[in-house]
Parts: C-alpha cells; sequence; structure tokens
C-alpha cells in the first residue's frame, strides 16, 4: 500500500479491506494531513407548518419554532436559514414535482415525454473530487422509485433527489445491507458471506499494541460500530410488521441478492443514518444524499403517538383542521430528530482533536415551505458542522428582505461547492455565492 496514495489503515482479511477512522498514533504520512472535508443532504418532503418553524437567537440560546424545536440540542452547531428558493420551481405550473429542481435550480421538464432536469449540486461535486474515495457519492432512500404519473409528469422525479446528468437520476439505494456492503465490500454492491470483522479481527488484533490507548479505545468503539449496524440489518431483515401504506418491495431495484428491506419506519431511517455516519468515518465517500421520503409520499406515521393517516394527502393538506395540523406538526418533528440525530453522532466521532461534524457541512431541507398550500416562495433549509473551521454556526441567517437575486439556493450550493475545491462560473440560476454564509456581515 502506497502511503501517498491512501488516507487510512485498512485492516485486511480474505478478500476484504476495512478502512479504519484517523487515528493519530499510526505512523502514516496521510494521517498527518487535514481530516477531509464531507458534504451530506437530508431531505424531507412535503415541506413543514409555517408558523412553526422559525428560529431567533444565537447559539445555545437560540430560540425555536414547535416544528424546529427537536433542533435545539444541535443549535450551536447549526445555521438555520430562511429566505432562499429557486424562482423555476416557484414558477412551475407543478405543484409537487415542478419543485423537484431543488438540488439544482434547473427546471423540470414539464413534456410528459421527456425525463430532464439539471444535475444535482451533489453529483456536481462527485463528478470533481469522488475519485479520491472508493465510492464517488452515496443517494440513499427509504421509500422505492415510483412509475407512476402526476400532474401528467413522471414520478421518477418525486422519487429522486440526485441526478446524475440532466437526465439520469442517481441510483437510489434503499436497502441498508446494500448500501453498508457497498463500503465494506468492494465499493460495487459486493455481497459479503461473512461478517466482514469476523474477516479481519486478526489484523486489528495484530495492530492494538502498535497504537496508544486513545486510539485503541477509538478502534474498538468503531470495530462496535460496524457489529452493530450487521446485527440490526440483520434483524431489520427478519422484521415482519409493516409501518405505513408505503410500497412493500418485492425485489431489488437493482441486480444482486435480495435482502429484506426494513418495513419499520424508524428502523429503517436509523440504519440509513448509522450507514452514512460510517460511510464518512470510514472514508469510502464524502458526498451523501438521503431522502427520508419521496415527494407525495403516502407514508404512514402511526408510529408516533396520536398520529393516523399519510403524509401527503391526510397530513400535509389538512385543512388547517386542528387536530390534522398537530399531527403534520409531529411529522416536521420527527424529521428533525433525524436529522439532529445524524448531527450528534458525527460530533462525538473524533479525528485528530476534530469531530468528523467539524469536518462535515450538513443541509437538511425540503422542496416546499409550506406544504398545505405548496409554497415555494422560500425553502427550510439548516446547515450543520464547520466545514473545517470556515462555517460560523450557532446563527440565523434571513434573506427573505434581500432581493431575488440575492436569495437563490443557488448561490449557497455554489458557496458550498467552492469549500469543497469545485469552482464554477454559474450553477443553476445564478453566478452569485450566498452572502454572509461564512461569517457575520462587517
Amino acid at each position: 500500500m502506497n502511503p501517498q496514495k491512501s488516507r487510512r489503515h485498512f485492516l485486511r482479511g480474505a478478500g476484504v479491506a476495512l478502512a479504519l477512522p484517523w487515528m493519530e498514533s499510526l505512523p502514516l504520512l496521510a494521517q498527518k494531513a487535514k481530516p477531509p472535508q464531507r458534504f451530506a443532504c437530508v431531505y424531507f418532503s412535503n415541506g413543514v407548518e409555517p408558523e412553526h418553524w422559525w428560529a431567533k437567537g444565537r447559539g445555545a440560546s437560540m430560540q425555536l419554532g414547535a416544528a424546529a424545536q427537536p433542533l435545539a440540542p444541535i443549535a450551536e452547531d447549526m445555521v438555520f436559514i430562511r429566505g432562499l428558493f429557486n424562482e423555476t420551481a416557484l414558477k412551475s405550473t407543478s405543484p409537487h414535482l415542478g419543485r423537484m429542481n431543488v438540488l439544482s435550480g434547473v427546471p423540470v421538464s414539464l413534456d410528459p415525454n421527456v425525463i430532464k432536469v439539471g444535475t444535482s449540486m451533489d453529483q456536481v461535486l462527485a463528478r470533481s473530487i469522488g475519485s479520491q474515495t472508493a465510492v464517488p457519492s452515496l443517494a440513499l432512500g427509504i421509500e422505492p422509485n415510483e412509475l407512476r404519473l402526476e400532474d401528467g409528469l413522471s414520478m421518477i422525479y418525486g422519487s429522486s433527489l440526485s441526478w446524475a446528468t440532466a437526465t439520469k437520476p442517481a441510483t437510489k439505494e434503499i436497502y441498508p445491507a446494500r448500501a453498508f456492503d457497498q463500503l465494506v465490500g468492494d465499493g460495487k454492491g459486493r455481497q459479503l458471506d461473512r461478517s466482514v470483522l469476523d474477516e479481519v479481527l486478526q489484523d486489528a488484533q495484530s495492530l492494538h499494541p502498535k497504537i496508544s490507548h486513545t486510539d485503541k479505545r477509538k478502534l474498538d468503539e468503531y470495530l462496535e460500530s460496524v457489529r452493530d449496524i450487521e446485527k440490526r440489518i440483520d434483524r431489520a431483515a427478519k422484521e415482519e410488521r409493516v409501518e405505513g401504506q408505503r410500497p412493500k418491495v418485492v425485489k431489488p431495484l437493482m441486480e444482486r441478492p435480495a435482502d429484506a428491506l426494513p418495513q419499520d419506519i424508524p428502523t429503517h431511517m436509523k440504519l440509513m443514518l448509522d450507514v452514512m455516519v460510517l460511510a464518512f468515518q470510514m472514508d469510502k465517500t464524502r458526498i451523501i444524499t438521503l431522502m427520508l421520503n419521496n415527494d407525495l409520499s403516502q407514508m404512514n406515521f402511526k408510529f408516533l403517538d396520536g398520529v393516523r393517516g399519510a403524509l401527503h394527502l391526510d397530513l400535509t393538506h389538512n385543512g388547517r383542521a386542528p387536530a390534522l395540523e398537530a399531527m403534520y406538526l409531529k411529522t416536521n418533528q420527527f424529521h428533525a430528530q433525524q436529522f439532529t440525530y445524524l448531527v450528534q453522532r458525527l460530533k462525538a466521532i473524533d479525528e485528530g482533536g476534530q469531530s468528523i461534524l467539524d469536518n462535515s457541512v450538513l443541509m437538511f431541507l425540503s422542496s416546499l415551505f409550506d406544504g398545505d398550500t405548496h409554497s415555494a416562495e422560500q425553502l427550510p433549509i439548516v446547515l450543520a458542522g464547520k466545514g473545517g473551521g470556515a462555517l460560523k454556526t450557532g446563527r440565523v441567517l434571513d434573506y427573505m428582505d434581500k432581493g431575488n437575486d440575492n436569495r437563490r439556493a443557488c448561490s449557497l450550493y455554489l458557496s458550498l461547492m467552492d469549500h469543497m475545491g469545485v469552482k464554477l462560473d454559474r450553477f443553476g440560476e445564478t453566478g452569485n455565492r450566498l452572502q454572509n454564509l461564512w461569517s457575520d456581515p462587517a
């Protein structure tokens, strides 16, 4: 192994190479380099209850509306952004699918015979820097792709957040086992016949005498996290209970021996979030998107106390009925809880005196604001992580009164891509960077 080309030590077994986390006592040149920068986007569909989605103040004393309240534990680690939008989405005549250009800003084609939108910013990153890792990017989801029509358009728009090209969505993986195998196998979804840890345990034991006490604890915690995900995937595959009204997947969406799909929604989401953490911890990829639900989702949240009905038709379009509004609010809070969980997990993992969160920028967003009215005049967006120290967190940024040219979501994406080392003159609707993202105004 050439240390000039590697950013990690590896544990090796029979046909398996498991990348280790950042450890200060390993004498590789790569260990002396700065930790890598990562980007992830967690998407939730159907917008928010506007009156409950707000933030004011700074840091730990930041005040949050009821829908955003689950973000309170990470207030010091996030930037709450108000007022950004995609003008092409606002003008679209398709109230749902026309908004699904959320990561590109390019108009969704309204020709029912043509599938076309813009390449999403995560895939622009993957095209430029994805070669630095075994897996250029991960596109993850919970619900399968849908082939029906809505507004006369294909629901491939509503099933896809990440677009590899203007006409082709990135392959979305909804099976935790297959996403896991991409990280611990050969990066091509290879099915592993035995536990990964069983394969590499001997190599791990030989490493123990060579590393510091702190790194021994870090290594043990890391290996235990791998084992824990393996066990949970196995348990989820045996779970027969179905939560909700989403289609039950009976075969894989890609060629590979089928593993059962978890039918318990909270378990499924948590597994995918933990796979994201493992991917960053192993440095197998630095770019991830996760769709917690598809647009127009009929996901049933009956696992939440007092909530009944499908997310889209029953809860989002609630007609301002108080009982339904209260249920919809609980779904907003549940989505925010998932993002908070991801942020806290990444914050807890050290790599050379900094956390993985410190060296990441995570984005939490939806393609609608007021889901009941299909409002897209602004988007709910939250960033978390410090981007290696570049992003000052614990702030609220409000662009609503800055004029349309200064509040484009694509300006945010250009700024984030700049940070990741990908410089573009223009992306989507604009060539401007987002003002005051990296620091407060002078």
